[in-house]
């Protein structure tokens, strides 16, 4: 009981029969989600000008929030002080906190990390902070989410020749060849041990469950000693962590493909930070239940929107007249609402608050789409209509319109200042 695992139930009610895909449902204290499902990140307690009822009529039935901001400003003090982060920002479904490890480590320069934690400066005030195993945890305990996550060391990708094109996965946070197996294992045992140290300082168990974390890169011996050692304790709920750090789509699908198998099955298996459509049904026919990005409002604001034949960007010329909706075949607010493309690009052309709002709310859609999509298709195990009805699955990950970035750790960059 001491990692909340009777707190977060999940049954898997169908199966595919021609992959490892699983559809459920998650309980929670604050109800239920249906799996597999897409997370959307409302960072420090928002998502960037959407209010609740805009994010639930996206279909979003789960949201996650970011530790490391919300404890850097209000402070998780003041939030438990308003009856936690559902009172807070006014959101009833479930809500799941990231630990903030890897932000604390990637989002400031001359961050010291040690067997006590991670050390930084605040980019609110440039004090010097200590995020620990038990400060992470006394911090997700204060904002009161449904499911917690352990705190882990999350390493960089191998690295490369090329810059990444996130600037928070720069050159010099990357490690060099020759050091990233040894690097790979100290965050592997590092990991086991302050999972120890979450579950010891996890103070309301009966309220909050507890994901552990699985690491080691690309490294398949590495994912299975992390596997053993996480999975021997009897958590609620798994996470494979670390491919949305600057690895290549074929790395991160043959790791996904490799390591959820390995997952109890009877526990939810959330894959951290992920990602594209093409991502996330391929970690779906795994066996991957969960998943968040910041994508769909990230890109909403700098006006890309997802469409089932690709992204598109609004800005361009092209869309000045254009008198059709983003996508037709969509239901959002900005679509069934009758919201033009050359609308849209004239909203972000004069700065309109509103053009920005409207992305954000039908990529959400896109996305819930995609998922009640995937979920119907387990059930009838009909994967080729499926892939003919989503054509970006067929496109190229980065469509010459769309110019979208890496996603990365997700959680890293939503609220970054």
């Amino acid at each position: 009981m001491a990692a909340g695992r009777d707190v977060i139930r999940f049954e898997v009610t169908a199966f595919s029969r021609g992959t490892r895909a699983r559809r459920g449902v998650v309980t929670t204290p604050h109800g239920t989600f249906e799996t597999p499902a897409f997370m959307p990140v409302a960072t420090a307690a928002t998502m960037k000008g959407l209010t609740p009822d805009q994010i639930r009529s996206t279909g979003s039935q789960i949201i996650l929030n970011n530790a490391y901001h919300l404890m850097l400003r209000p402070g998780a003090e003041r939030i438990a002080q308003f009856g936690g982060s559902h009172e807070f920002m006014r959101w009833n479904g479930p809500i799941l906190t990231d630990s903030g490890g890897f932000q604390a480590w990637s989002m400031t320069e001359g961050t010291r990390m040690s067997e006590e934690g991670v050390e930084f400066r605040s980019f609110v005030d440039g004090s010097k902070i200590m995020l620990s195993p038990e400060r992470s945890i006394a911090v997700q305990n204060a904002i009161g989410s449904d499911i917690m996550m352990a705190f882990d060391d999350c390493p960089p990708a191998l690295a490369r020749e090329e810059a990444p094109d996130d600037p928070q996965l720069s050159r010099k946070r990357r490690s060099r060849p020759e050091d990233h197996q040894r690097r790979l294992e100290d965050a592997i045992d590092r990991t086991a041990r302050w999972l120890e140290r979450c579950i010891r300082a996890h103070q309301r168990p009966s309220e909050q469950g507890l994901f552990g974390i699985i690491q080691g890169g690309t490294d398949l011996a590495l994912r299975t000693r992390s596997v053993e050692q996480i999975c021997a304790f009897d958590l609620p709920g798994f996470a494979i962590g670390g491919v949305a750090v600057g690895e290549s789509p074929e790395e991160i699908h043959r790791t996904v493909a490799e390591v959820a198998p390995m997952l109890p099955a009877d526990r939810p298996r959330y894959l951290m930070g992920v990602g594209y459509e093409r991502d996330i049904v391929a970690a779906v026919r795994a066996g991957v239940d969960m998943f968040d990005c910041v994508l769909p409002t990230r890109n909403g604001r700098k006006g890309y929107a997802f469409t089932r034949e690709g992204p598109l960007r609004i800005r361009n010329a092209r869309h000045t007249v254009d008198p059709t909706p983003l996508d037709p075949t969509c239901d959002c607010l900005a679509c069934a609402g009758g919201f033009s493309r050359g609308y849209l690009r004239h909203l972000f052309m004069a700065e309109e608050m509103l053009g920005p709002t409207l992305l954000s709310i039908h990529n959400i859609r896109h996305f819930q789409r995609l998922m009640v999509d995937i979920r119907t298709t387990i059930v009838d195990d009909a994967w080729p209509s499926f892939e003919a009805r989503w054509p970006v699955l067929q496109a190229p990950a980065h469509a010459p319109d769309a110019g979208l970035g890496n996603p990365s750790r997700s959680q890293a960059t939503e609220g970054a200042p």
